[in-house]
């Protein structure tokens, strides 16, 4: 059967990918275990889902859902139908004020948090990867995280949900008349789940241990206490999804209560001589009112201690000591103080290492809390390459926290994890541990297997904890979950699958699994690639911050298909090797906007881009390396081509019609793929202007008119910004000076970006060595118009002549908003004010240290009010790349132009021309330099 083709019959073409780079790249979740699904489909509405419930049913072919694919237990593979959610499902809608806010599978929690921020709200469950996880992932694996405990996780927090059943019926606990309609539509499902729940109540023995199980973080198994908590089947199924990792229905959407979001925070690192006496602390911080109490071991601090910022006493601490980050939040500082007041009653009793200090700056906060989220990465950055990352959390009751540790720890001794550390939200008696692991021959499984076997010993028999307190039962503790909950409750969950899903096609293997090596088999294979590839985990936190997620790959799955593509090299398969290799050549290499803010959310600091630059390099032929390394060194005649050109297209449109380029352009691309498409945007700059020396001037800037600002204009009756730039500074009494040959200098981003190494050092040499000249050696700072220039000069060093570094150390390099806020705005007198105006902080400004503050500051100085859309984010331009493939500047850009398009401002701004060329035609409105709302107000 041709699985894509049948599927049509359900989805449009578009919405099926059964390629060979997205069935590999979907292969992979966070989790170490691997499966290559038949077909991945993306559903837009219910009736797809219900439909495809009925399909895979008759012809018994399993499926599961994906949101981001966060998830660390195996729950978000298959290898039948993957339905991803991450592309749609992203409705939020704020009710009753903020108290609940109703929200699709496919949204973000940490757009949630945002949406709720101005109410004072947010939604129960924080897991560390909020700024990544989507909703139906949340909701699936029944989160929690640092602060929310059990009273305010996915379970406790869900007011009504709507959900699909396998059988395609759709119901909701929000309609009272889909309670009656259940009961009469699936009397056999309603009828059971009573005998069920009848059942569990007849037993006192199973009602106290569900009780009891549930009075701590516990994800193992379904959610029990379903059965006790309500009466209706209805509710029962519905609060059953809750934690049920997609494999008793679909949840369409939830309404979730919300809970405060305190805006006053008080936070400390406070340091204890040994884990047991930092477990001791917890239930007296407990009853102060501390809503952080986050643990980690000696080994955790010292995985962090040399990174930068680190507080200085975490290098000196004896051997077996512990820390705990402690924060008290509540609506106003007296509250905390009180907070603080009751800690230091009782703080004296257990002899901390260095006098407690809770700040309330949130700066400082944010480096407290850069300690505790360090850890993860930090065992991840330095893992032998073609190790996995496994991160499992398990629960103790609060009395054994400490004990249990210790033993956790033999455990490592015995096992030879020598980098294993642990941490954990302490509050809860709910511990991480992390330890790295190659499964690469039978010897390292096994290894493995028997670790496992005693951690479930020890939580289980020895201290009566949970196996699993919030990250999911998945695959690895599947075979483990009567072991959790005993023969009778095990019974009542293999027998709710089998009610709710008879065929067994969501996401078989997944909790109920009778196969007691399920958790060492399908396990990810890692091999040795490149670099960047080998610290990658595979956690898809840098998926959100890429500009082609929507369209082609995010940079977890060109790493991915990386990793597939040698392993495919290796196993002589040479057809599939072409094919994936011809099939990441557009998927993979051509719409990277190598733009390098998947770096920022990256726990493992890896650039994506780096890595499509490298390959990019790799992949041009000599001639094309010649070619442009003949352009650089004749860049004056590259520029007056280029300009020529757009002339040249002016006047069509000018004769012909304002469409008629775009209209030749497109068509050109059907025969030629790699053609540039004309953008209405598009204008010719005015010459480079002449500057009048001003000897008497205070300050002397030199400026460097990008290539981009001496070829592209802005618009018809626009003032370019080189004269902007000049008139800015001409108000604030600067002395400006342009390179005589500027003409011919380029920063070398345009080489850069396309893998161009030869001419890339050509370029930035030369300009380096123009503007050693210019700026009497040094003495006088160097100012760019284009912010991407800007970050491409600051960041040349490694390309640059030994002679040429010597000259770079002494030049100081500033971008236009450097300029503005440190040198021009402190000079002007502002004359009027815009009312609103819209930013949009481009790529490099993100990326270079404080330039984004200033860029706001600037703003915030010149007007009343100032909007950064929410979903600002690289707008996929990457210089050239949105004219070569407009599809990714089209995609990249949906989310912040819907934003935009909700309000009317007096201007729109950014700092490079070719992400305002962008933004300008996906919104409708005029993007333009920060230089001109300076000039206009001033």
């Amino acid at each position: 059967m041709n699985l894509a083709l049948e599927l049509e019959s359900i989805f449009p073409k578009d919405r099926i990918k059964s390629s060979l780079i997205d069935l590999v790249a979907y292969a992979s979740d966070a989790s170490f275990y691997y499966l290559r699904p038949k077909v991945v489909v993306l559903p837009i509405t219910e009736s797809e889902i219900s439909q495809l419930f009925i399909f895979c049913c008759e012809h018994n072919i399993s499926m599961t859902f994906r949101a981001a694919g966060t998830s660390l237990s195996g729950q978000a593979i298959t290898d039948g139908i993957l339905v991803d959610l991450s592309r749609h499902w992203r409705s939020i809608s704020v009710v009753d004020a903020g108290r609940s806010v109703k929200v699709q599978p496919g949204v973000i929690g940490a757009h949630i948090n945002a949406t709720l921020k101005k109410y004072q709200k947010k939604i129960g469950p924080d897991p560390a990867s909020i700024n990544s996880a989507m909703m139906g992932g949340i909701i699936s694996n029944n989160s929690s995280g640092m602060c929310c405990g059990v009273k305010h996780n996915a379970y406790h927090t869900v007011k009504h949900i709507k959900f699909i059943l396998p059988n395609g019926k759709k119901y909701s606990t929000e309609i009272a008349a889909d309670y009656q309609r259940f009961e009469s539509e699936c009397a056999h499902i309603y009828q059971n789940v009573i005998l069920l729940r009848n059942h569990i109540l007849e037993s006192e023995e199973a009602s106290n241990l569900i009780r009891k199980k549930y009075l701590t973080k516990n994800t193992v198994g379904y959610s029990m206490n379903a059965f006790i908590d309500y009466e209706h089947p209805l509710d029962i199924i519905a609060h059953l999804l809750v934690g049920a990792e997609g494999t008793l229905g679909f949840i369409a959407e939830a309404v979730m209560h919300t809970v405060p979001d305190f805006p006053c925070k008080a936070t400390s690192l406070l340091f204890f001589q040994d884990i047991a006496t930092a477990c001791g602390a917890v239930l007296s911080l407990q009853a102060s009112g501390a809503e952080a109490i986050e643990l980690m071991d000696r080994a955790a601090l010292r995985s962090i201690e040399t990174k930068e910022g680190m507080p200085v006493i975490i290098a000196q601490l004896p051997q077996s000591a512990a820390a705990l980050l402690v924060e008290y939040q509540d609506y106003d500082f007296d509250a905390i103080e009180a907070k603080i007041n009751q800690f230091e009653s009782f703080i004296d009793e257990f002899a901390l290492l260095d006098k407690p200090v809770f700040t309330t700056n949130p700066k400082e906060q944010e480096k407290l809390w850069k300690v505790r989220k360090g850890m993860f990465p930090s065992v991840g950055a330095v893992r032998a390459s073609g190790t996995s990352v496994i991160l499992e959390d398990v629960a103790f009751p609060l009395n054994y926290l400490g004990a249990a540790i210790a033993d956790l720890q033999e455990l490592f001794e015995a096992y030879h994890y020598t980098n294993a550390i642990i941490f954990g939200h302490a509050k809860d008696g709910n511990i991480h541990f992390v330890v790295t692991q190659a499964f690469e021959t039978d010897a390292e499984i096994q290894r493995y297997d028997a670790f496992l076997n005693d951690v479930v010993n020890l939580v289980l028999k020895k201290y009566n904890g949970a196996l699993k307190a919030e990250h999911g039962t998945g695959r690895n503790m599947a075979p483990f979950v009567e072991a959790e909950w005993g023969g009778l409750l095990y019974q009542v969950m293999q027998k709710l699958k089998d009610l709710l899903d008879p065929h067994n096609i969501l996401n078989p293997g997944v909790i109920i699994n009778n196969d007691e090596k399920a958790h060492i088999k399908n396990l990810k294979q890692l091999p040795l690639v490149e670099e960047e590839v080998d610290r990658c985990m595979e956690c898809g936190f840098c998926e959100h911050k890429c500009p082609s997620r929507d369209i082609t790959l995010t940079p977890r799955k060109r790493i991915v298909v990386r990793r597939e593509l040698l392993n495919l090299k290796r196993a002589g398969d040479k057809q599939n090797y072409k094919q994936l290799l011809h099939e990441y050549q557009y998927n993979g290499m051509d719409t990277c906007a190598v733009d390098g803010l998947c770096a920022e959310a990256c726990p493992v600091d890896i650039n994506t881009g780096d890595l499509i630059k490298r390959l990019r390099r790799e992949n041009h032929s000599s001639i094309a390396n010649n070619i442009a390394l003949f352009t650089a060194r004749n860049f004056k005649l590259t520029v007056s081509l280029t300009r020529s050109a757009l002339k040249a297209g002016q006047l069509v449109n000018r004769y012909f019609g304002q469409g008629t380029m775009k209209r030749i352009t497109s068509a050109t691309r059907k025969v030629i793929s790699s053609f540039p498409l004309w953008s209405n945007q598009l204008s010719v700059a005015p010459i480079i202007p002449k500057v009048k020396n001003k000897p008497d001037a205070s300050q002397s800037i030199v400026y460097f008119p990008t290539c981009i600002s001496r070829v592209m204009g802005d618009g018809a009756g626009q003032r370019n910004i080189m004269d902007v730039f000049l008139s800015v500074s001409a108000k604030a009494g600067i002395n400006v000076v342009i390179p005589a040959g500027i003409k011919s200098l380029c920063c070398g981003q345009i080489y850069s970006s396309k893998g161009f190494s030869n001419a890339k050092e050509y370029t930035m040499n030369n300009a380096i060595e123009a503007l050693w000249t210019t700026t009497n050696e040094g003495t006088h700072p160097v100012v760019l118009d284009i912010s991407s220039c800007t970050q491409t000069l600051l960041t040349c060093y490694n390309a640059l002549s030994d002679a040429n570094k010597l000259k770079y150390r002494r030049l100081q390099i500033l971008d236009s908003v450097d300029y503005l806020n440190d040198l021009v705005l402190p000079r002007l007198t502002i004359i009027n004010k815009r009312n609103t105006v819209t930013l949009h902080p481009v790529c490099s400004l993100q990326k270079m240290n404080g330039a984004n503050d200033k860029f706001l500051k600037i703003a915030q100085q010149l007007s009343g009010y100032v909007e950064i859309p929410f979903h600002t984010g690289c707008c996929g331009m990457a210089g050239d790349r949105g004219f070569l493939f407009p599809e990714l500047t089209d995609s990249a850009t949906k989310l912040e132009a819907a934003d935009v398009k909700e309000h009317t401002c007096d201007g729109y701004y950014s700092s490079s021309k070719t992400c305002e060329i962008a933004l300008s035609q996906a919104t409708g409105k005029n993007y333009e330099s920060i230089m001109y709302l300076v000039d206009e107000c001033s």
